[in-house]
């Protein structure tokens, strides 16, 4: 992801995530961690053609990373785009030689439950409230060694 994906990686946000959306200013502040010798953000977008459909971020410290945000365009569900770029992150916790990988998802999206569960993420516990102003629970999870491969994802077109 680079500064002139902002505007429509922030237009998908807002569509899939209406009531807890990032601001500008979020991701401004996550790409100022991305770049240069002392990064310790990895974020990526996806595009088909001209059209940014995708998009992920992780951040890492000492041996702990954690998945920040993981979002695909709902005409893109089910062709495997989600699994490519939690790929690229989990790649990414590998090269910051992170042992463990952490995230936090709604306790209502069973979709991204699944695709966590497929990568070897396991619950942990639950934060209460912690998507706000709608008071959801978020359900965390943590997988142990990102480095060992996942089978059955096939490459992608993911850009840092």
């Amino acid at each position: 992801m680079r500064w002139w994906d902002i505007d429509a990686v922030f237009t998908l946000e807002k569509e899939l995530f209406p009531d807890d959306a990032w601001s500008r200013g979020m991701f401004w502040s996550e790409l100022a961690h991305a770049r240069g010798p002392l990064a310790t953000r990895r974020y990526v977008v996806a595009m088909a053609g001209e059209r940014l459909v995708g998009y992920a971020g992780l951040a890492a410290s000492g041996d702990l990373a954690d998945v920040q945000t993981i979002a695909v365009a709902r005409d893109h569900w089910g062709t495997g785009l989600g699994a490519r770029l939690l790929t690229d992150l989990l790649q990414a916790a590998t090269a910051f030689e992170c042992a463990e990988v952490m995230l936090e998802v709604r306790v209502d999206n069973t979709r991204a439950q699944k695709l966590y569960e497929r990568f070897g993420f396991e619950p942990i516990g639950f934060r209460r409230g912690y998507y706000q102003p709608g008071n959801v629970d978020a359900l965390v999870m943590r997988r142990t060694d990102p480095s060992t491969p996942v089978s059955g994802v096939q490459g992608t077109e993911i850009h840092g």
